[in-house]
């Protein structure tokens, strides 16, 4: 599909610009990595276990998502590009234990005052990816320190040190426009 600002039309011929790597038999495995987290989710809100026990729940089906992933790996390698069920698997295994190690900390331990940027990221996760796509986080930290800037950077310190600093930058501007849209009590919901 090729979009032009106000209007789209499909290509009857692939070309180089249409490619998609990953394909239609890739649209399975990428069900399964969304459900994977419809699953977490359903778990974290389950009102009969106690947060100690969700933990171990993630921590315990992260780690049998892994060994299952790697075993099924040997047969079928692990491949993002295509999206393999081996790559859903390892992927969704390291995702479950993340979120059962934050989980832990974060909601049973209540050791939240280092957490404060994640949750203005998470309250704000609609709004970033929307204005990210309109206006680019990047390109504002390109205009701010690239150039002479990263130039000099790069010079002093080593090379690639400049584009480390933009994408600091980047990543720096996207933080504090969700710690300004907390303070304010500014959501977008869907």
């Amino acid at each position: 599909m090729r979009c032009a600002p106000f209007r789209c039309t499909f290509l009857t011929a692939p070309t180089a610009t249409a490619w998609d790597p990953e394909g239609l038999l890739s649209t399975l495995p990428a069900i399964a990595t969304c459900l994977l987290g419809v699953f977490a989710g359903l778990l974290l809100k389950e009102p009969s276990l106690q947060p100690h026990q969700k933990t171990l729940w993630l921590i315990g089906a992260g780690a049998a998502m892994i060994a299952l992933g790697v075993l099924w790996g040997l047969q079928f390698p692990i491949v993002k590009n295509i999206w393999t069920s081996s790559y859903v698997l390892v992927c969704g295994g390291l995702s479950a234990l993340l979120l059962g190690v934050f989980h832990q900390v974060i909601d049973a331990w209540e050791r939240r005052s280092w957490a404060t940027i994640f949750i203005w990221i998470g309250a704000s996760a609609i709004t970033l990816y929307f204005i990210n796509g309109i206006v680019g986080f990047q390109p504002l930290a390109t205009q701010l320190v690239g150039g002479d800037v990263r130039s000099f950077v790069d010079s002093h310190l080593t090379p690639g040190a400049g584009s480390f600093l933009e994408h600091a930058v980047g990543l720096l501007l996207a933080v504090a426009l969700a710690g300004f849209l907390y303070r304010r009590k500014i959501f977008l919901r869907v």
